[in-house]
C-alpha cells in the first residue's frame, strides 16, 4: 500500500515538475471566461443554438494538447525547451521541483477565476431559479424564421411552431400562452429587441426558433428567453429525417414538455396525453391539413384575395380526408372555410351554420378532445340562441384548452345585454390572451360594455387604446359618435359620421348613422340621400343589417316615397319576427321587440305595439341607450302620452340605472375604479 501511494506521490510531482498541474488550472480558468463569453455574444450575433456546444468540443479536444504539450516542453527564460527526464534532475531519494514565480502566480490567478466563476454560476443560476419562480408564467411563441432555400417551405415552419404553441397553451400551470394571432405583427419586424416584444405582449417568457425543410428531412433549433434581460434558459436543435408523423409530432411535444419543466410548469397525465397525441398516420394528409391552415391564416389576416384563398383551404382539406377520413383537425378546417363562406347568405334561414355543426360533430367523433371544435360549436349555438348549450361548449374548450382566448370571447358574447359584468370580465381575459389584429376590436367591446354601463371615462380610457394600438382613428371617430347620438347631440354626431367614412368607407355604420341623424335634424332630402348609399353598399358587400331598414322606410315615408317606404317597414318586420322565431341574439337581446314595436306604432296599430313593448320591457339589462331612444324615436311620438307607454320608460329606466350601480360596486371591488 506504502508501494503504491509513493508511486502516486512520484507521479503527482512529476506532473507538477512538467508544470502540467498549472496548464491545466490556466487551460481550464481560459475555458470558462471563454465559455462565459459565448454566452454573451450568441444573442447579439445571432449564433446558432449549437454553438456553445461546438466550443465545449473544441476546448475538451483542446485540453488534450495543452496536457500532452505541457508534459513533453516547458517554457525556460531561454525559451520552450523539451523538459528532461526526472532521472537527470534526482538529488537523493527527493525530486527537485523548480517552479518560477509567473507560473505560480498564473495557477493562483487561474485558481481563483476558476472559483470566483463557478460561485458566480452557482449564485446566479439559484437567483435566476428563484425570480423565475416568482414570474407570472406567461409566454409567447414568436413566428419560427424560415431558413429553407425554397420559401414555400414557410407553411410547414409555420405548422410547427402552431403545434409548439398549442401544445403550451394546454399546460395548465401556465398562466398566460398568447394566441398565434398575436404574435403575427413580429414575422417582420427585426428592430424590436426580445425585452421590447415581451413588454409590448406583456409576458415574461419568449420562445424563439428557425427551421429548414429540404426533401424528408427538417432542422430545427428553439430557445426559451426571458423577456425582461433576455437570458437564456434553453435552448435546443434537431435534426430530424421525416418518415412518419411521429417524427414531427414528437420533436413539437418534446419540446413543449422541455420548457414546462425548464420554468417548472407541472404537466398533469391528461396534458401530456393531449400533447403527445398524433393527428394523423398519413405524412401526405399532415401535408395537405397543414397547407390548407396556411391558406385559412391568410383569409383570416384579411389577405386582399380572401375568397380565392379560401377556397384554397378548402380543396387542401378535403384532399387530407381523401388520404385519411379520421382526420379530426381537417374537419374542423372545412367548418371554419364553410363557416366564413356561408354566414351571411344563411344567417335566417332554419339551417342556418347547420353543416358547421355536423363538421364539428365529426371531427370530435375521431377526437373529442379538440378546443377548436367546441368553440365552433359554442358559436353555432349562441347564434341559434341556446346559451345553455353554448356556455357547456365554450367550457369545455376551456378544459382543453385554459389559454384560449376564443372561448372567453364567445362567452362574453352570451351576456351581451344580459350582465355586463361578465360581458367585460370575459372580454378582459380574451384580450389578456390575444395581443393580435383582434385585440383592437376586444378593447372597442370593452369599451362599449362600459358606456352602455354608464362609464364614459373608462370607456373613453380603452377605446383610447384601442386608438394607440392600431390607429384605426375611424374606429375612435365612430364611438364618439354614438356618445354624441345618444346624448342627442345630433349636429356633432352627423359631423363624426361623415369623417368616419370619409376616414373608411367599409364602415357602413357610419352612413346609417349619418342618415337617421339627419332624420331627427328634419333633413329628410339629405337623410335619403345617405341611406340610399347604405343600401347601395351594404348590397355589394352582401351584410344584411337587422335592424335598419324601418329607419330607412321612415326616411323614404318622409319625402313622400309611401311605397318604398312600406316595403322596407315590411322588411324590418320580416327581418324582427324571423330573428324572434329563430332565437338569433338581435331577437334574444329583446331589442328585435323594439323595432317592431316601432313600426307598429308609426302604422297606427296600438294593441300590436304595446304586445312588443310589453316583451321588450322584459329585458333584463339595459344599456344607456336605452332609455334614450325611448325618448326621442320618432316612430313612437303617436304613443308618447300615453301612461303605458310612460310606464315602460320609467321601468326600462330604472333597469339601467340598477345595472349602473351593479358594474359600480363591481369595478370597486375587484379595484378598477
Amino acid at each position: 500500500m506504502a508501494q503504491k501511494l509513493n508511486s502516486f506521490e512520484r507521479f503527482w510531482n512529476e506532473l507538477k515538475r512538467r508544470k502540467v498541474i498549472h496548464v491545466i488550472t490556466v487551460y481550464a480558468a481560459v475555458s470558462f471566461v471563454i465559455l462565459q463569453l459565448v454566452d454573451i455574444v450568441a444573442e447579439p450575433l445571432r449564433l446558432p443554438v449549437s454553438t456553445k456546444a461546438l466550443v465545449i468540443v473544441l476546448l475538451c479536444i483542446g485540453v488534450i494538447i495543452a496536457v500532452f504539450v505541457s508534459w513533453v516542453y516547458d517554457i525556460t527564460p531561454a525559451g520552450v525547451k523539451k523538459t528532461k527526464p526526472v532521472s537527470t534532475i534526482k538529488h537523493g531519494d527527493q525530486i527537485i521541483i523548480k517552479t518560477t514565480s509567473g507560473w505560480k502566480i498564473a495557477t493562483y490567478v487561474s485558481g481563483v477565476i476558476i472559483i470566483a466563476l463557478i460561485a458566480f454560476n452557482f449564485i446566479s443560476k439559484r437567483n435566476l431559479n428563484a425570480d423565475i419562480s416568482k414570474l407570472e408564467k406567461s409566454i409567447a411563441v414568436l413566428p419560427f424564421r424560415n431558413d429553407s432555400r425554397d420559401s414555400t417551405n414557410q407553411y410547414f415552419i409555420n405548422g410547427i411552431m402552431e403545434e409548439i404553441l398549442t401544445s403550451l397553451q394546454k399546460i395548465g400551470a401556465f398562466s398566460r400562452v398568447l394566441s398565434r394571432n398575436s404574435v403575427e405583427q413580429f414575422r417582420n419586424n427585426t428592430t424590436k429587441s426580445t425585452p421590447e416584444i415581451a413588454k409590448a405582449l406583456n409576458v415574461n417568457f419568449i420562445v424563439e426558433g428557425s427551421g429548414q425543410k429540404y426533401g424528408n428531412k427538417f432542422v430545427l433549433r428553439v430557445q426559451l428567453i426571458t423577456g425582461k434581460n433576455e437570458r437564456h434558459l434553453w435552448a435546443k436543435s434537431y435534426d430530424r429525417e421525416i418518415m412518419q408523423t411521429t417524427d414531427i409530432v414528437s420533436v413539437q411535444s418534446e419540446i413543449a414538455q422541455l420548457i414546462a419543466a425548464e420554468l417548472k410548469a407541472t404537466i398533469t397525465p391528461e396534458e401530456k396525453q393531449l400533447i403527445e397525441k398524433i393527428p394523423t398516420n398519413s405524412l401526405t394528409a399532415h401535408d395537405f391539413y397543414l397547407r390548407g391552415n396556411e391558406e385559412l391564416s391568410k383569409y383570416l389576416s384579411r389577405n386582399p384575395s380572401t375568397r380565392v384563398v379560401l377556397d384554397r383551404a378548402d380543396e387542401l382539406y378535403k384532399k387530407a380526408l381523401e388520404l385519411d377520413p379520421s382526420f379530426a383537425q381537417a374537419y374542423i378546417g372545412l367548418a371554419q372555410v364553410y363557416w366564413n363562406k356561408h354566414y351571411f347568405e344563411e344567417y335566417l334561414s332554419k339551417n342556418f351554420l347547420d353543416s358547421v355543426c355536423v363538421l364539428c360533430d365529426k371531427a370530435l367523433s375521431y377526437n373529442d378532445q379538440l378546443s377548436e371544435a367546441h368553440n365552433l360549436k359554442g358559436n353555432y349555438y349562441w347564434l341559434k340562441g341556446n346559451t345553455a348549450q353554448a356556455k357547456e361548449e365554450f367550457d369545455k374548450a376551456l378544459r382543453i384548452n385554459p389559454n384560449s382566448w376564443e372561448a372567453y370571447s364567445g362567452i362574453r358574447n352570451l351576456y351581451f345585454g344580459v350582465d355586463h359584468i361578465k360581458y367585460i370580465d370575459n372580454s378582459q381575459k380574451a384580450a389578456s390572451l390575444n395581443h393580435g389584429p383582434e385585440l383592437s376590436d376586444l378593447l372597442v367591446s370593452i369599451a362599449g360594455a362600459f358606456w352602455q354601463a354608464g362609464f364614459n371615462d373608462k370607456s373613453e380610457y380603452y377605446l383610447k387604446q384601442a386608438l394607440i394600438l392600431n390607429g384605426d382613428s375611424a374606429q375612435y371617430y365612430i364611438y364618439l359618435m354614438l356618445y354624441d347620438f345618444w346624448n342627442r347631440n345630433f349636429e356633432k354626431a352627423l359631423d363624426l359620421s361623415l369623417k368616419t367614412y370619409e376616414l373608411d368607407t367599409t364602415r357602413l355604420n357610419s352612413l346609417s348613422f349619418a342618415g337617421f341623424s339627419l332624420s331627427l335634424l328634419g333633413r329628410y332630402e339629405e337623410s335619403l340621400k345617405y341611406y340610399k348609399k347604405f343600401i347601395e353598399k351594404s348590397n355589394a358587400y352582401k351584410v344584411t343589417y337587422l335592424n335598419n331598414s324601418h329607419r330607412i322606410g321612415y326616411a323614404f315615408w318622409k319625402n313622400g316615397y309611401k311605397k318604398e317606404a312600406d316595403y322596407y317597414f315590411d322588411k324590418q318586420i320580416e327581418y324582427s319576427n324571423a330573428s324572434n322565431k329563430l332565437g338569433r341574439p338581435y331577437g334574444k337581446d329583446y331589442w328585435a321587440y323594439y323595432d317592431l314595436a316601432a313600426v307598429y306604432a308609426f302604422r297606427g296599430e296600438k294593441n300590436k305595439t304595446f304586445e312588443n313593448l310589453r316583451f321588450f320591457s322584459q329585458i333584463k339589462t339595459v344599456q344607456s341607450w336605452g332609455p334614450s331612444l325611448l325618448k326621442f324615436d320618432p316612430l313612437l311620438d303617436s304613443i308618447r302620452n300615453e301612461p303605458e307607454f310612460q310606464q315602460i320608460v320609467r321601468d326600462v329606466e330604472a333597469k339601467y340605472q340598477a345595472e349602473h350601480e351593479r358594474v359600480r360596486k363591481w369595478l370597486e371591488e375587484t379595484g378598477q375604479l
